[in-house]
């Protein structure tokens, strides 16, 4: 594939940016954030090399869930504007170089939706079927709830029908049932509508769940649940050719290789499901090796990721808009990271997860932020950053569950972080407080400061976004050396390869390379490695090897450079 190929695929080499409309930015000072707030910060986004913004639930709610609970599938939540803010959004987006994206939640609906309303009225109702529903009390299910501190079953009485419906969250979102083929359709219909506003494609939420149900077809209708995923997959292309559908899947490799397209168990994909997955086990893995300062696990990680299409990603994160969940690490190992990381019970939640941003837990170290940052951005996949996550912003605590690190973004140092010009009372959440508090974390202060977390995460991008090595790497290499807490990866594609070094220890080590493709003992120009991150390069000997220095902390993206290389550096 040549360079400028890479345009069709723009998702593998994209830097992608999650945020809550109504916690960005307040413009007509109600105390929630809004499209036109949005829209006045959107040269924020651009100025960081955003490529791709993921906007959380902007739907009508019921507002239990933060917007996951959604009473309307077709219209714009009006506290964040109307649907002609959203399009105005989307087209001076497009103008400086960003694609938006929205969550598509299509396991549930509120309780309030007018299908459920409908449907619990009368077993003879057209939208009864949209739902699951059980006449007998169901045993007990204890065990398959998501939020186990909320909720003790999945099944709870409809007192309106007398019958039982399923909630694989909570009560309040009852499940659709996507073996119904009106739901399925239903369902297209969502997507073509918000792909034909403009959206260029879907985080997908909660993909297993919607999925267990799509093989209890009736009749003829009875299929693998993979067919429904590939057929939606199928719609979106044909409505959007570039769009996307980027998965939540928390599994386990072996399994979450499915939903790229192999459902067939032949260990190869078609990729016609889904376009991207977020790397939840690579995450859980980064987090048990920064608590050991040990880079064994996240190496282990990256070794065992199964091989993806040419056409499909894996999504790189440190943070998301939910709880940090470990639920792939072993008790033991869970218990290692939830020690270094968040001791107190009031840091944990759901007894699986952290409620708490990078740097709090990394006890504001500015070393070890920075290398978890530079460690993100090149390891092979792309890179999605959660709102805040550019300036170092914290988590507020008193702020009930997963909120706790879903509080308005810090603008400057303001009242309200210059989120809002509202009574903090009136606020949609409240503001992060004490050290990380507006007044010592915000973006107009590090926009002026060079040696702020702004500016370095800003040149992580445009190296990211020069290197697409790192994005579209069909060979990552953990290279042999021998310091535990250190990581050595080589991301190669086509003429380019960079090796990236991080240390996760505090100590500063000497680290022996040997690239032996590199070996020039025939007479050739030697190789260098230029340091894209620092001003530093190291000459390869004629056996391909080097000792390059690390910092406690430290890291460098280490370009191969040979004799009339033609690339930028």
């Amino acid at each position: 594939m040549r360079i400028r190929d890479t345009g069709d695929l723009w998702w593998k080499n994209a830097v992608v940016y999650c945020l809550d409309v109504e916690t960005f930015m307040d413009w007509n000072d109600d105390g929630v954030g809004d499209f036109p707030g949005l829209l006045q910060r959107l040269d924020h986004l651009a100025d960081l090399g955003v490529t791709c913004l993921w906007l959380m639930p902007f739907y009508p709610t019921a507002d239990r869930d933060d917007g996951y609970d959604i009473v309307d599938f077709f219209a714009v939540d009006p506290r964040l504007g109307d649907a002609g803010d959203l399009v105005e959004l989307i087209r001076t987006a497009r103008d400086r170089g960003i694609r938006v994206i929205a969550d598509l939640v299509v396991n549930h609906t509120s309780d309030r939706h007018p299908w459920f309303r409908s449907a619990r009225r009368s077993k003879d109702s057209p939208y009864r079927d949209f739902y699951v529903w059980s006449a007998t009390k169901p045993p007990d299910t204890s065990d398959q709830v998501v939020f186990p501190d909320q909720e003790d079953g999945i099944w709870t009485l409809d007192e309106t029908s007398g019958e039982y419906y399923r909630h694989r969250f909570y009560r309040h979102q009852p499940d659709l049932n996507t073996a119904n083929p009106q739901v399925r359709d239903a369902i297209a219909k969502v997507v073509g509508y918000w792909a034909e506003v403009g959206l260029s494609g879907f985080r997908v939420d909660a993909v297993p769940f919607f999925l267990a149900d799509a093989a209890k077809g009736r009749g003829d209708d009875v299929e693998r649940p993979h067919d429904y995923l590939k057929s939606l997959r199928a719609f979106l292309t044909r409505r959007s050719g570039d769009a996307i559908l980027m998965g939540e899947v928390n599994l386990p490799y072996e399994q979450q290789r499915l939903f790229f397209g192999d459902d067939d168990g032949d260990g190869t994909s078609d990729g016609d499901e889904l376009t991207m997955q977020f790397d939840f086990v690579g995450m859980q893995q980064l987090y048990l090796s920064l608590a050991r300062q040990d880079a064994g696990a996240v190496a282990g990680a990256l070794r065992s990721r199964p091989p993806i299409p040419r056409d499909a990603q894996w999504a790189t994160f440190v943070r998301n808009h939910d709880e940090l969940t470990l639920d792939k690490l072993s008790d033991d190992e869970r218990a290692e990271v939830f020690a270094a990381f968040g001791p107190d019970p009031d840091m944990q939640l759901y007894g699986r997860g952290l409620r708490r941003r990078l740097p709090t837990m990394l006890g504001g170290d500015p070393r070890r932020v920075r290398m978890v940052y530079s460690l993100l951005f090149s390891l092979p996949g792309t890179p999605v950053l959660f709102y805040g996550e550019e300036i170092g912003m914290g988590e507020n605590l008193a702020a009930e569950g997963r909120m706790a690190v879903r509080t308005p973004m810090q603008w400057t140092a303001e009242r309200n972080g210059g989120f809002s010009r509202a009574a903090p009372s009136r606020l949609s959440g409240p503001v992060v407080e004490d050290g990380y508090g507006p007044e010592h974390v915000n973006v107009a202060d590090q926009r002026r400061d060079p040696e702020s977390l702004l500016s370095f995460v800003q040149m992580l991008v445009r190296r990211y976004r020069e290197s697409p090595e790192l994005g579209w790497a069909t060979d990552v290499e953990i290279l042999d050396q021998p310091h535990a807490a250190v990581l050595a990866h080589r991301s190669t594609w086509q003429d380019g390869s960079t090796v990236a070094l991080h240390n996760l220890g505090p100590d500063a080590v000497e680290v022996p390379l040997h690239l032996p493709d590199c070996a020039t003992d025939d007479g050739g120009a030697p190789v260098r490695l230029v340091d894209l991150l620092h001003d530093a390069h190291w000459f390869l000997d004629e056996k391909g090897r080097a000792v390059v220095p690390l910092a406690g902390y430290g890291y460098a993206w280490l370009r191969v450079v040979r004799d009339g290389a033609r690339r930028l550096l």
